[in-house]
């Protein structure tokens, strides 16, 4: 009798131990990161902030030497002056003087035509009498022809610059200026970019530079962590997935605080995956799991990252 009463304790304690227990979710603390990068190679001359500092959208976070793109601004801008004064000159036209040198040069050439039309009639008269060569004769038409053309070329110069700016030259211009304003533009927004910047309201998670350093470009110079609290980042067995979808409720135990939060599913995997070493517990071992992000409630003070949390399920 004894030996049947000590066997039924024993049978008892095994079926205690194998009484069925509530599935868990584990997972732990997690943040949205945001890394910012550099686009230029440029030595870093002032880092702004620290790390773990709470840090608003649109603070200066760190500084890059802006001389090389400094140099190129101004080269731009002289680059945009210049043409400025081109198409001023355009729009203005040929100064009064420039007209009435071409009137001088015009009135030059006349005489001398007139000129040349006399001495060949002079010569031919000479001819008339044998007191001079054919060859003469010949050289004098061919100077008259030469001051006729002479005439033609600067009245085509004077209606040119009576007729002023034609105004396939001042698109030209305009075109001109405003691709040098464009360059302008992109060089500013250059020098803007070597100032980062942040983007939302967040924590700084480290700076992996120093000030003086030259990251390369793509460099992550900044890793920040956004949203006033980290969201809990679970394993959902797939026995109790059926009962989440986006905007379910659960309580959250975090490690370290005395009573559980009331968590909201925010998102949910839809495809199953192996639950992840770290967050394994004896009974989960082997099974499927659904990566969940639950949202928590705000709190005076942020939670840190990493922090092991878990959901328990009836």
């Amino acid at each position: 009798m004894k030996y049947l009463r000590y066997s039924s304790l024993f049978l008892l304690a095994i079926l205690a131990g194998c009484e069925e227990q509530p599935l868990q979710a584990v997972g732990q603390l997690e943040s949205d990161r945001i890394e910012l990068v550099v686009e230029f190679s440029e030595p870093i001359v002032n880092i702004a902030v620290t790390e773990g500092d709470d840090l608003s959208a649109g603070t200066i976070l760190l500084q890059q030497d802006t001389s090389r793109v400094d140099i190129r601004i101004q080269e731009a801008q002289a680059n945009i002056e210049r043409i400025e004064a081109v198409l001023a000159e355009q729009r203005s036209g040929p100064r009064s003087e420039t007209i009435d040198a071409a009137q001088a040069n015009l009135h030059a050439a006349e005489v001398e035509r007139s000129y040349r039309q006399k001495e060949l009639q002079r010569l031919d008269g000479l001819r008339e009498r044998n007191l001079t060569s054919v060859e003469s004769i010949d050289a004098a038409g061919n100077l008259l022809k030469a001051a006729r053309v002479r005439i033609e070329y600067v009245t085509a110069q004077l209606a040119e610059l009576q007729a002023g700016t034609r105004p396939e030259q001042l698109q030209q211009t305009n075109a001109l200026l405003s691709q040098a304003q464009a360059q302008l533009a992109s060089l500013v927004l250059d020098r803007q970019r070597l100032s980062i910047v942040v983007p939302q309201d967040s924590i700084v998670d480290s700076l992996p530079f120093e000030v003086g350093e030259r990251p390369g470009q793509g460099d992550v110079v900044a890793v920040l962590l956004s949203g006033e609290q980290p969201y809990a980042r679970l394993y959902i067995p797939e026995a109790v997935r059926i009962q989440l979808r986006p905007g379910s409720q659960l309580p959250i135990i975090v490690d370290g605080l005395d009573r559980p939060l009331t968590g909201t599913v925010r998102r949910i995997a839809s495809e199953a995956s192996f639950t992840p070493y770290f967050a394994l517990t004896e009974r989960d071992r082997g099974r499927l799991s659904y990566v969940a992000e639950i949202a928590l409630p705000a709190l005076p003070d942020r939670l840190p990252d990493g922090l092991p949390v878990q959901a328990n399920f009836e």
